[in-house]
């Protein structure tokens, strides 16, 4: 029997989807995103009108599961509380210390859900050459794979959680001048929302497999995408309002700032809604006494 014939389709040096037609016919597609999310490729044999999704293993789905309730509950949880910050700061409600630690208190459930993302594409099932699951890979903490486009968007956005981290600790600082904020809080404001906008890119590039965004209706997965970058937008609004003029000390619109945060951290916590949808269907419960990694064939 011959080889699949092989489609590659992405954008630049990176690979998003590829196509496998067998000489009997039947048609194998691995999409970078519905691998590492569900779990699963797509499927189509002689004769069929639609899809039918072949998933790995039984680990690896209750492993990309698990993944993905901590990731979309981080986000959710560190969205609610960026905007009960947003709202403590515009409306006055007690001390200005309170915000600082609802908004810190948030930070750590971002850099939570920043690097479980992170860990979805490192412990997400790999494909075969001819267009068939692996079996479930060891474990893996980190990983350095800067040619992979899905590892890029989530390590982009795990640094920007991290640099997100410097501009609120630094918040906590008293007695700074106007340019010590700009420098200490604002600079790492600014700089973690790029790189939010930089992931949510990445994340539309490998979800189109083109350099420029598309409109899916239809994908979860975009939707989620979408939100997402919609969230990092207002974010970057918000650090723009909130420069400080170096003539008075005061910030370039107060309102703008904290309404568009509030507003950017519901859209994260919506799309960290939207992500538990996102996920593979239930593993089936593995035969009692067997432990062998098993290979999910199309």
């Amino acid at each position: 029997m011959g080889q699949p014939e092989q489609r590659v389709e992405g954008a630049g040096p990176f690979t998003t989807r590829l196509t496998w037609e067998r000489p009997e016919g039947e048609r194998v597609v691995w999409d970078s995103r519905l691998a590492r999310r569900r779990g699963t490729l797509s499927v189509r044999g002689p004769g069929d009108t639609v899809d039918r999704p072949s998933p790995a293993g039984p680990e690896a789905l209750l492993r990309l599961r698990r993944l993905n309730v901590v990731a979309s509950c981080a986000f959710i949880i560190g969205g609610a509380l960026f905007a009960l910050g947003a709202a403590i700061a515009q409306f006055g409600a007690g001390d200005p210390l309170l915000s600082a630690w609802v908004y810190f208190a948030g930070g750590l459930f971002f850099n939570t859900g920043g690097y479980v993302s992170l860990l979805q594409v490192l412990n997400a099932p790999r494909h075969a050459p001819e267009g068939r699951f692996l079996g479930t890979a060891d474990w893996r903490w980190w990983g350095y794979e800067p040619m992979r486009l899905d590892w890029l968007s989530t390590f982009v956005l795990f640094v920007g959680t991290l640099v997100f981290g410097v501009n609120l600790l630094d918040s906590f600082l008293q007695g700074l001048t106007t340019q010590q904020v700009n420098r200490l809080i604002w600079t790492p404001d600014v700089i973690g929302c790029l790189l939010f906008l930089i992931s949510g890119h990445l994340a539309f590039v490998e979800i189109c497999h083109r350099p420029w965004p598309c409109f899916r209706s239809r994908s979860l997965g975009w939707w989620v995408v979408a939100v997402n970058q919609f969230g990092s937008v207002l974010f970057m609004v918000s650090a723009l309002a909130a420069f400080s003029r170096p003539a008075t000390g005061s910030l370039v619109n107060v309102d703008i700032a904290n309404w568009a945060t509030l507003a950017g951290a519901l859209s994260f916590s919506i799309g960290g809604v939207l992500q538990l949808y996102e996920r593979p269907q239930a593993a089936p419960a593995r035969p009692a006494g067997r432990r062998a990694r098993t290979r999910a064939a199309p």
